[in-house]
């Protein structure tokens, strides 16, 4: 096996709190829609939001225009839904700031919004070396080119780096890619994987 040199890591799931149910619910109130109508209609318009090919006021068209309702007044409600939904996790976020002072290459892989990303910048995280978020670069996991271009952006080779992720279908596009893939459920857990792997945590 080779020595791991690069650690990747999902953003919602495994260093935060998966998102998505709290901006389900967030952004059906918000609406005054039922949750399981938001969901339809955001289902529809979701793909290219993330993929960076329509803007949020495009995109809250679009859903509002499904649901027929009014489109929100305020600057942007995708930002508000996040940061009632953002719950990170501070051991994850540590394990990042550990490999990468023992000299492994770090990175962010996510499918996600601009607004989204935006408050991700904002955050102002210093454990990452290269962020890779799907709406900059028009395609998403598990899509062979992000696994591809976030290697290239490393510097790494396949089997020299490793992918977390809590979504099986996410890992197994990692594992087309011949990426070491860790399948997140606890902080621990992880740990104990990367080890396996011949990774040093502190």
């Amino acid at each position: 096996m080779e020595t791991i040199k690069s650690v990747i890591f999902d953003w919602g799931g495994v260093l935060i709190d998966d998102p998505a149910p709290g901006l389900m619910q967030y952004c059906a109130k918000a609406l005054c829609v039922t949750k399981e109508n938001y969901i339809k209609a955001h289902s529809k318009f979701a793909d290219d939001f993330q993929k960076g090919l329509i803007c949020e006021d495009t995109f809250w068209e679009r859903i509002c225009s499904e649901l027929n309702v009014p489109k929100p007044k305020v600057r942007s409600l995708w930002i508000e839904a996040f940061k009632a939904a953002y719950v990170p996790r501070d051991d994850m976020f540590s394990m990042a700031a550990s490999l990468r002072t023992n000299a492994y290459k770090t990175a962010v892989l996510s499918n996600t919004e601009v607004p989204a990303m935006q408050y991700f910048h904002q955050q102002r995280y210093d454990m990452f070396d290269v962020l890779v978020f799907s709406c900059i670069e028009g395609v998403k996991k598990p899509g062979r080119k992000i696994y591809e271009l976030t290697l290239k952006k490393l510097g790494s080779q396949p089997e020299q780096s490793v992918f977390i992720d809590d979504k099986p279908e996410y890992i197994n596009g990692a594992k087309e890619v011949r990426i070491n893939t860790v399948l997140s459920q606890s902080t621990n857990q992880v740990k104990n994987e990367l080890a396996r792997l011949c990774v040093k945590i502190d």
